[in-house]
């Protein structure tokens, strides 16, 4: 950034200010006892005692020599005043430029918080501190993101390498088709964790979405045809109550919404399980048995790479990169819809999410 040049301080400015409309009043004064003035006769005066009275000429001198005294401490009067005034209206000012620069040098734990009743200066410190919050908020969340996606793409390759080199070092011990389909997994494992990190980042940096009406219960049918070889397999029963719901949507992340809600009561769910999924008047409920949890862990499931049990993966086919619900988290807030997610008191999870109609 261009550095600025040095100006005149703001402080001074309006110091000068408030010295230039003492000086303009006090020029009208001037100029209307000079108006005045013009009606009192020119000559020797005298009262009806006898007694002599000013003339014009003697109250014009008297007049303009004071008048030149008052216009000089108007002046100063302005300067001082009007400099502790400003110095006064001010030290707010002063006060959020000092904690931007803190929160500038690292500290972003540093607020304004400036007392007082509100007027213009403490709802703007009330909207810089509540930027601040944003921003320590945001930049937690990245960090956090980051560490975690990190350490989700480098486990896969560290397996596959892993299996490469002790493949190398016996390669007539090793059965091969059985490293190939290890090594197949992992980076479908892979691939799957980068492709659910590209949409939590398209959602999350705010991308423009194509609203469009969509009926909800449709979008779900076909995420549910998806899901069910699965279901299939692990023996979990699908029950269903889908009625027409037209809402205000983006149709592709609608679906991918949608996908990843029936997806994870798929792989969060138990052998002989069940899942209810329910369309109805804007919102999608999903209901489905599994693992017993507390509400301070089904408060978490929303947050990237957190799963119900922890980092431990279920069995192959049925496991999931910890995304699922951090992304339906970031689709809902793109839609200003609302999402609430609630573990079951008999073990599993019911996740509701009510769109705008």
């Amino acid at each position: 950034m261009t550095p600025r040049r040095v100006g005149v301080s703001i402080r001074l400015k309006l110091a000068l200010s408030y010295a230039g409309f003492l000086i303009v009043a006090g020029g009208a004064l001037v100029v209307v006892g000079l108006l005045v003035l013009r009606f009192v006769p020119e000559g020797a005066l005298f009262g009806t005692d006898g007694d002599w009275a000013p003339n014009r000429a003697n109250l014009l001198e008297v007049f303009t020599r004071y008048a030149v005294w008052a216009i000089i401490a108007l002046v100063l009067f302005g300067l001082v005043g009007g400099w502790i005034l400003a110095g006064i209206v001010l030290r707010p000012l002063r006060r959020m430029t000092d904690a931007v620069a803190l929160v500038r040098d690292g500290r972003l734990d540093h607020r304004v918080a400036l007392p007082g009743r509100r007027d213009e200066l403490t709802e703007l410190a009330d909207t810089l501190d509540a930027m601040l919050d944003r921003i320590e908020r945001t930049l937690d969340e990245e960090r956090r993101f980051a560490a975690n996606a990190s350490h989700e793409l480098r486990t896969p390759h560290a397996v596959i390498r892993t299996l490469v080199e002790v493949a190398q070092a016996d390669p007539a011990g090793r059965d091969i088709e059985t490293t190939l389909s290890r090594i197949g997994q992992t980076n479908d494992r892979a691939i799957e964790a980068t492709e659910a990190l590209l949409t939590l980042a398209r959602v999350g940096r705010g991308a423009p979405l194509a609203l469009q009406r969509v009926d909800l219960a449709a979008v779900v049918e076909t995420a549910l045809a998806d899901v069910r070889a699965d279901a299939e397999a692990a023996r979990i029963r699908i029950d269903t109550d889908l009625r027409p719901s037209v809402v205000t949507a983006d149709e592709a992340l609608l679906a991918r919404l949608a996908a990843n809600l029936v997806r994870n009561a798929v792989v969060h769910n138990v052998d002989d399980g069940w899942m209810l999924v329910r369309v109805r008047e804007g919102a999608l409920i999903v209901e489905n048995g599994g693992d017993q949890l507390t509400p301070e862990v089904a408060a978490t499931l929303t947050e990237p790479f957190v799963r119900g049990a922890g980092r431990t993966r279920g069995a192959p086919g049925r496991s999931g990169a910890g995304l699922g619900l951090a992304i339906v988290a970031s689709i809902v807030r793109a839609h200003g819809a609302t999402l609430a997610v609630a573990a079951r008191p008999t073990g599993g999870l019911q996740v509701t999410v009510h769109l705008p109609r």
